[in-house]
């Protein structure tokens, strides 16, 4: 069977700032029905990268095409259809309630649908994200766990509303379980997972490696800047790697699940393997 052709193609990007360069010479492809996880130290680019990608920066050298067309020449409200982005950090000035905050990703791109739809569609988020028993509580008194999972159901509105206009969606993650206990970032990348696998091409920024291994269809491997692997998760980290870019002692170990690497200090490696 044939690969899909790529939802979006990214080449050569460059982010020049401050006389350095934050982005140089990343190129990837984001698939329909794949989960692309980003990774990398602080520093290394990842948040940047995700703006290129996401249209938010302009690039200093490059290009990105969704589909056949240029991200640049591609109108404000079909590149809204096209593509829901949850940034690290979201602020609201005003005193929004839940439900408002996440009817802002239907109300940009669904004026087509109907309002019974668009409540449909708002109420249908707010349970996937966990967060419907808060959907009449005022957005700043959440804790910040509950605001991330708020802005969840924020972009799956958003990605649900533009599926009338756009058949091939992307759905970006930058560090969007940051703030959330265990429970709910396993519940979140789940979901990312399902969103995926209804044909979406979904990119998330991690830090945490367990969770990129274990979720990643394709693992996206950043360091000052260039991105210095990338492919299936077992084909793309071994120990040297690691080493390299996160500059300690990690290692490859075997999962409790067949076939999924987790990774271990090598200190701690040693004494079980004693």
């Amino acid at each position: 069977m044939s690969e899909a052709a790529p939802v979006l193609s990214a080449r050569n990007l460059g982010f020049h700032a401050g006389g350095r360069a934050l982005v140089a010479e990343a190129s990837l492809d984001l698939r329909p029905g794949s989960t692309t996880i980003l990774i990398g130290p602080n520093g290394a680019g990842k948040s940047t990268l995700l703006k290129l990608l996401t249209g938010e920066l302009a690039g200093s050298g490059g290009g990105v095409r969704i589909g056949d067309e240029a991200l640049g020449a591609i109108p404000a409200w079909r590149l809204a259809c096209l593509r829901a982005v949850m940034a690290q950090h979201s602020r609201l000035a005003f005193p929004f309630s839940v439900y408002e905050v996440a009817r802002l990703g239907v109300d940009g791109v669904g004026r087509a649908l109907t309002r019974q739809r668009r409540e449909a569609i708002v109420a249908e988020a707010l349970a996937a994200a966990g967060v419907l028993d808060l959907a009449a509580r005022r957005y700043q008194t959440l804790s910040g766990g509950e605001q991330q999972r708020v802005q969840f159901a924020r972009v799956l509105c958003q990605l649900e509303a533009g599926r009338s206009v756009a058949e091939r969606q992307i759905l970006f993650l930058d560090e969007p379980i940051a703030s959330l206990d265990l429970c709910h970032q396993l519940a979140l990348l789940d979901m990312a997972r399902t969103i995926a696998a209804r044909g979406v091409a979904v990119l998330v920024v991690l830090h945490d490696l367990n969770l990129a291994v274990t979720y990643a269809d394709h693992l996206v491997v950043m360091d000052r800047g260039r991105i210095i692997a990338q492919g299936p998760p077992a084909e793309t980290l071994d120990d040297a790697l690691l080493r390299q870019v996160f500059r300690v002692g990690l290692s490859l170990s075997r999962a409790p699940a067949p076939g999924l690497p987790f990774l271990l200090p090598q200190q701690h490696r040693s004494r079980q393997a004693g």
